[in-house]
């Protein structure tokens, strides 16, 4: 089974983006904020990553920033929601 990762810090958003992705039989790992998100991304390496932009902590594009730096992460194709 495929794993996202879905960064979203709107509650609302992230838990309907998540269903539909389950639905379609996805493993979905959720994150409140680009923080946690960073930390997910290197523990759980998932095969995708969805990504909101305006986030507390630490925006998408610090996200994609440090994911890219790193060997392990930085080959996840990642898609930015807005």
């Amino acid at each position: 089974m495929k794993k996202i990762l879905l960064i979203e810090d709107n509650n609302e958003m992230r838990e309907n983006t998540a269903e539909i992705l389950e639905l379609a039989d996805y493993k979905v790992i959720t994150a409140k904020n680009g923080k946690i998100g960073v930390e997910l991304a290197q523990s759980e390496l998932p095969n995708l990553i969805i990504c909101d932009i305006m986030m507390p902590v630490l925006d998408g594009y610090g996200v994609l920033e440090m994911l890219s730096k790193n060997s392990e992460t930085g080959s996840i194709p990642f898609i930015f929601l807005t």
